[in-house]
């Protein structure tokens, strides 16, 4: 007697991008945006943020956070902690900030800084004893620049920030895309870019 076995479905991947960048439509939301498309098409859930349209306070270097173990509140109340949940509940990131002046931008910096609610380090301590929360999750990190990638990468601090950034979030990086002599006038993905944004989505979907 042959029995019928309900197939339980696998739960997708839900893959965040979050986008640091001023321009809506530029290149880092272009390019996170095709990262975003493929994964869908391989079957995740997306979703994008974009840094400019979330209320983040700069950090006032207080330490009120870091007194406990773990993720502790921030005496900002603003939307920094809906962010970070988001973030939290999500199994894949796709980071993108443009360069500016030899790092990634301002906007980025500061939501950079505020994830030190990771940190532990009271007041009793002479240092921090933990520098982020454990990686449980892959990541994609994108930058861009009016020079030349190899130069871009050679010469500025852009992508050594957005691995910071990915270790403060629990994502280790998987793989950078790096689009280098960009025209602000023109935001369109070359085709090698878009191959490899299909590649990374796909990647990204599995988890």
């Amino acid at each position: 007697m042959e029995r019928n076995l309900a197939l339980v479905p696998t739960p997708s991947a839900t893959v965040l991008g979050i986008v640091g960048s001023y321009r809506k439509g530029g290149h880092i939301d272009t390019a996170v945006s095709a990262i975003l498309a493929s994964a869908a098409t391989a079957g995740a859930t997306t979703a994008k943020i974009y840094l400019q349209d979330q209320h983040i306070e700069f950090c006032t270097n207080c330490r009120q956070c870091l007194q406990a173990p773990g993720r502790s509140p921030c005496i900002h109340r603003d939307d920094m902690a809906a962010l970070l949940d988001q973030i939290e509940a999500a199994d894949a990131l796709v980071l993108g900030a443009p360069v500016n002046f030899g790092d990634v931008n301002a906007l980025t910096r500061r939501f950079l800084e505020r994830t030190v609610c990771y940190g532990y380090w009271p007041w009793e301590a002479p240092a921090p004893t933990q520098q982020a929360q454990p990686v449980t999750k892959p990541a994609v990190l994108v930058t861009s620049s009016a020079a030349p990638a190899l130069l871009g990468r050679w010469a500025t601090g852009a992508m050594k920030t957005l691995r910071r950034l990915a270790t403060m979030l629990g994502a280790k990086p998987i793989r950078t895309l790096w689009l280098g002599m960009v025209n602000p006038k023109d935001s369109h993905l070359p085709p090698r870019y878009q191959r490899l944004s299909r590649r990374l989505g796909q990647r990204l979907a599995r988890g």
